[in-house]
């Protein structure tokens, strides 16, 4: 089986994103390798009554293209 590339990691982990979080305002900065797995990092905006905030998130993602981990934290 190939290996998951770098952009079918991040395209995975943004599709992810927009269900959980309920958005397409989904900012990838970084994707790189960690243990075998992709980890695609970024922000997604996070609304707070009427203030919107930014929300730093990572997901973590296997070589089969499977999600092992997730990880949000607000800036």
């Amino acid at each position: 089986m190939p290996e998951l590339s770098k952009d079918n990691a991040s395209q995975i982990a943004i599709e992810f994103l927009k269900k959980q979080k309920g958005t397409d305002k989904i900012d990838v900065a970084l994707v790189e390798t960690q243990d075998d797995c992709w980890v695609v990092s970024g922000t997604t905006p996070i609304q707070f009554g009427e203030m919107q905030w930014p929300e730093r998130f990572a997901v973590v993602i296997d070589q089969k293209g499977k999600i092992k981990s997730t990880e949000y934290g607000l800036l």
